[in-house]
């Protein structure tokens, strides 16, 4: 099994649940967990496989949290680590920009080397973004979870994705 860490940002404690939810799934229960707002990243060079969590705060905006950290990831080469991306977002108020800040973040690590693996559907949301989606559109960059409007859906998708993962780093 690799070496796994889990950061996110948290400021409506939403994205922390969220995390620890993953750090509780089977495969994932010796993951270390970190609020960003703990750390500085280059903790996670460390560690083979990353999950990256984060909320999108207001109009498409990167949480707070992780605002602070932001220039660091230009400072980190992930070309051999495996990373997954989760986001939060609201899909009703904000659906515009639901999960964009995943995909920013995506697209940052990316521009770094990682290898990204979690890509999630877009089946069952309603949402008008575009900066979280791969390229196909049909999929997430990573798992999207509103707990505001379908809470009720968030316990399963993450014991999915969590499956999903470990086929992918077995």
């Amino acid at each position: 099994m690799l070496k796994t860490c889990i950061v996110y940002g948290s400021t409506t404690r939403y994205t922390e649940r969220v995390a620890a939810k993953i750090s509780e799934c089977p495969g994932f229960e010796n993951a270390d967990l970190f609020d960003i707002e703990d750390i500085t990243l280059n903790i996670v060079m460390d560690y083979d496989f990353i999950i990256f969590g984060l909320p999108t705060w207001d109009y498409g905006e990167i949480q707070s949290s992780w605002q602070n950290a932001w220039k660091q990831i230009d400072e980190l080469d992930f070309t051999h680590k495996t990373v997954a991306f989760f986001g939060l977002g609201g899909q009703l108020g904000y659906s515009e920009w639901f999960v964009d800040a995943m995909g920013i973040l995506h697209d940052k690590v990316i521009e770094q080397g990682a290898q990204v693996i979690g890509r999630w559907p877009i089946v069952g949301y309603e949402f008008n973004t575009k900066k979280s989606l791969m390229g196909n559109k049909k999929e997430f960059v990573g798992l999207a979870i509103d707990e505001v409007n379908q809470a009720d859906l968030t316990d399963e998708r993450i014991r999915e994705w969590c499956k999903q993962l470990l086929n992918k780093i077995k």
